[in-house]
């Protein structure tokens, strides 16, 4: 057999697509972009960008809508709250301040109108150019010893093409996703990606091998979302997209290689997941583990059923 494997042109650029209107967190984000919402004491978008800088992409595009603009306030500079702290000798709130304006070189594209995960990407094409790069979903939060990312990034550097991420769910779970049907490489931790189905019924669905919220995408994939037609739930699908690329050929911009990935994610996205990463990440954090788990502990044990329960 041939060998396909196309090494690829360097992945420097990461997009974030934050367009999204949260409705499942209203009326929260009526007014605050879901994105914002604070895991402890950061937004979750802010872990997602420091991901991106771990693994090396520097250059961080933000795809946001209407009512975002306090997205873009906390990327930035913050004067008047520097001065406020400096004068007050606090240093530490200070250095977190502005520890988020200096993470990355942050841009922003506005998409005017939900049209789907694979429109929001398709926003990016101007900014990104003939480069891949990474898309990296808001919702989905990976543990920061994970390395995740970098490790799609080698992947993507061996066989060209586009790289997605792949965690085995659940057999109730897989409407929920795009799942994959793969073929083994190699590399125990690589396969190579067959067929894609977006939100399949238990039965219907190729595998229990569901793409999660990070993907490197071959610059083909603008050509590809630009005659893709609207698919499920009238929206511009990026697994459709990928699909057509896993057809092709390394020449055309294809072919799609998944990572399995067996490590720790947080979903976001919903609010039972939300509270769930909350408390794992308080949990976690030395300043507040030494109180907050004996209180949870004793929470928890108040709250448990009694045998006559």
């Amino acid at each position: 057999m041939a060998d396909t494997r196309r090494p690829g042109s360097p992945v420097t650029k990461a997009v974030v697509p934050a367009a999204g209107l949260g409705t499942r967190f209203l009326p929260a984000t009526k007014a605050t972009p879901k994105e914002m919402l604070p895991i402890v004491d950061k937004p979750a978008i802010q872990y997602v960008v420091e991901e991106a800088v771990d693994a090396g992409l520097a250059d961080v595009l933000m795809i946001t809508g209407r009512s975002k603009r306090s997205v873009e306030d906390h990327f930035d500079r913050a004067y008047e709250l520097e001065e406020a702290l400096r004068l007050k000798g606090d240093d530490e709130r200070l250095r977190t301040i502005r520890e988020s304006a200096g993470l990355a070189q942050v841009h922003y594209v506005r998409q005017g109108d939900p049209r789907g995960l694979g429109h929001a990407v398709l926003c990016a094409a101007a900014h990104v150019g003939d480069e891949p790069f990474a898309v990296l979903l808001s919702d989905d939060l990976i543990g920061r010893s994970e390395a995740l990312l970098r490790r799609m990034i080698e992947v993507r550097e061996t066989y060209g093409g586009s790289v997605v991420a792949l965690m085995e769910v659940e057999p109730e779970q897989v409407s929920l996703y795009g799942c994959a049907a793969i073929a083994p490489t190699a590399e125990d931790d690589v396969v190579a990606v067959t067929d894609l189905v977006e939100k399949p019924s238990a039965e219907q669905a190729p595998s229990r091998w569901a793409v999660v919220g990070r993907y490197i995408c071959d610059p083909a994939v603008f050509d590809v979302l630009r005659d893709t037609p609207p698919g499920r739930n009238g929206e511009i699908q990026l697994t459709d997209a990928l699909l057509e690329l896993a057809r092709r050929g390394p020449d055309e911009g294809g072919p799609v290689h998944g990572v399995l990935f067996r490590g720790q994610r947080y979903d976001t996205g919903n609010r039972l997941d939300y509270l769930r990463t909350v408390v794992e990440f308080a949990c976690a954090r030395p300043d507040l583990a030494e109180d907050f788990l004996p209180w949870l502990r004793r929470f928890v044990a108040d709250h448990s059923p009694g045998p006559a329960d």
